[in-house]
């Protein structure tokens, strides 16, 4: 869909707020908490960005975007937008949803990882549902939605911290989760490293996994320099596909003509997201979980490889 950039503003060091609104001036379509959409871009980018305004809202979208210096391009990209310009995004979509049956909820942001969560405390909100939220950011001119998160609705509920030490910040992760109930619901969006570290306390504190969820918004791993070739074969025909050791398996697709929609291509966002029927993957993304990837059900070809010789996909 094309919108027109309405307004933009820089709400933070570093941290542009960029509202869109449909070309026509109507109503958008519809959104729930923790939602993003797709935003294509100069050059053939596609990046996504999350919500974080009220999603009863339905006239504006509203995203806020950290400028990278060294990022792949993308923020830097958006930063630049005019107000008036059009663009082309997709409508939202919602990897990253609240659970309806909650009795609390626990929202925990680190740095620009507090768009979805600020969305998702809007809706809690809005329902009148029990929440608190934890917000780390790493200087205070770096922390967005100050004001929003001191209003008297937020009040007793969200907390903010500035320039924590690691050892603080983990020792506080471990005392926010040592205490829940059975449907009590965790919800953490951020740098991986803060992630990493909110999961690994959940799992000292046996937080059942699927009252865990998280968005990242990139990976950290580097490239194997162990890599090696593998084989794809394409379920419906029966066609082998060869992927070289420095090559991703989307991109030995789409050498050899099959299709697979993505976007981030870093293992994210799962739009990429394809049945395994033999084989076994080697997961490199962050975007399953540890249960999905036991399974050897599902293969992110952007970024995963085989262990197996050949890996036969649902295509």
């Amino acid at each position: 869909m094309k919108v027109k950039v309405n307004r933009k503003e820089m709400i933070a060091e570093g941290i542009m707020s960029i509202e869109f609104a449909g070309v026509d001036g109507g109503a958008m379509p519809r959104f729930t908490a923790g939602s993003h959409i797709d935003v294509m871009l100069n050059d053939n980018l596609v990046r996504q960005y999350s919500l974080y305004n009220d999603a009863d809202q339905d006239d504006v979208y509203r995203i806020a975007v950290l400028r990278e210096p060294n990022s792949r391009g993308g923020s830097i990209a958006m930063h630049d937008v005019s107000v008036g310009n059009i663009l082309e995004i997709s409508v939202p979509r919602n990897h990253f949803p609240l659970v309806d049956e909650a009795e609390h909820t626990i929202l925990l942001a680190g740095g620009i990882g507090i768009t979805p969560i600020l969305c998702m405390a809007e809706r809690l909100i809005h329902v009148r549902a029990s929440f608190e939220l934890h917000y780390s950011a790493r200087e205070l001119a770096r922390a967005a939605f100050r004001d929003r998160l001191i209003m008297s609705d937020m009040r007793g509920r969200a907390h903010t911290y500035i320039g924590d030490s690691p050892e603080d910040t983990r020792a506080r992760f471990k005392k926010i989760l040592a205490n829940r109930t059975s449907k009590t619901h965790l919800y953490v969006c951020g740098p991986a490293g803060f992630i990493d570290g909110v999961l690994s306390a959940a799992m000292e504190n046996n937080w059942p996994e699927d009252c865990v969820h998280r968005e990242y918004f990139a990976t950290t791993s580097a490239k194997n320099t162990d890599d090696k070739p593998f084989q794809i074969k394409i379920a419906s025909n029966g066609r082998m596909v060869d992927v070289p050791a420095n090559q991703s398996a989307l991109k030995a697709l789409s050498d050899a003509g099959i299709n697979v929609l993505a976007s981030c291509e870093q293992g994210v966002c799962g739009t990429c997201l394809t049945s395994v029927l033999c084989g076994k993957p080697d997961h490199r993304d962050v975007y399953l979980t540890e249960q999905e990837r036991a399974s050897n059900r599902f293969f992110l070809p952007c970024c995963s490889r085989s262990k197996d010789d050949i890996l036969v996909l649902d295509l």
